[in-house]
């Protein structure tokens, strides 16, 4: 996976937040990065799998069933008064979340607009990212695979040394972390494919997550190999690539011939 030199920074400067998750606002790859750029950077970040955020509602619309469901017997919608009135605030142009009634509490409000656009009565317009963090397979692509290219000096000293202390606190993790013998790996896996509902495919890149750090990439390759040859679990190839991000398809093993080892089936 290859990353921009802008895409580079907003990674950087999220390893400099508290526990890697920033405020949007707070992210700025460039100084003259604006605001639009950088959420287009968020996103794209996003659909590597290498951030998630969190988003609110900046605008809205009633829909055709929400105009028909308001001429409706007032006494017999199935809405909550607090939907009602988010609905009666609407006009056909659209509105924002500051412009809902005062009898639906600010508090209150994404939650309503959200309940009515997953049953079509409203449609959200549009979005504004709130928050931003690093995910697991962020955290494991920047301290296992990612591999700097090109001579161009892009990095301020404060940015490196974001990185620096990053990959500092995955080697005192691993120091001071017990690796899982094969008995615990196996339990870990069986945990995971419960609570996942994966039905015994369960995708190597959660067990990543759980696992590294402490465990290198590579130590864990060589775990599941080991209990593949001790017949206790299957490893086999994944078929369909499009229901995965880049970061989780590379979180496989890649083989010599065919594709790369992406699911684990226990024996």
């Amino acid at each position: 996976m290859t990353l921009t030199p802008v895409e580079l920074k907003f990674l950087l400067q999220l390893l400099g937040a508290p526990n890697y998750q920033a405020a949007i606002t707070e992210i700025r790859p460039n100084p003259k990065t604006k605001a639009a750029e950088r959420d287009r950077i968020c996103l794209a970040l996003c659909s590597k799998g290498l951030v998630d955020y969190s988003a609110e509602v900046s605008r809205f619309t009633i829909t055709p069933a929400g105009r028909t469901l308001l001429n409706l017997d007032t006494t017999s919608l199935p809405v909550t008064p607090l939907e009602l009135w988010t609905l009666r605030s609407c006009r056909a142009q659209g509105i924002t979340p500051g412009q809902i009634s005062r009898k639906v509490p600010a508090s209150e409000r994404q939650t309503q607009i959200r309940a009515l656009a997953e049953r079509g009565l409203v449609s959200i317009k549009q979005t504004q990212l709130k928050q931003v963090w690093l995910t697991a397979q962020g955290k494991q692509f920047l301290r296992e695979d990612y591999q700097p290219q090109g001579s161009a000096p892009i990095l301020s000293s404060n940015l490196l040394n974001h990185y620096v202390q990053f990959l500092r606190a995955g080697v005192v993790k691993r120091a001071i972390a017990p690796e899982p013998d094969s008995d615990q790996l196996l339990d870990i896996i069986r945990q995971l494919d419960q609570q996942l509902g994966t039905d015994n495919y369960l995708p190597i890149f959660y067990l990543r997550e759980k696992l590294q750090p402490p465990l290198t990439r590579e130590a864990l390759n060589q775990q599941l190999y080991a209990l593949q040859r001790e017949d206790k679990i299957e490893l086999s190839t994944l078929q369909d690539v499009t229901a995965y991000s880049e970061a989780q398809l590379a979180a496989g093993i890649p083989q010599d011939v065919g594709g790369a080892l992406f699911f684990i089936s226990l024996s």
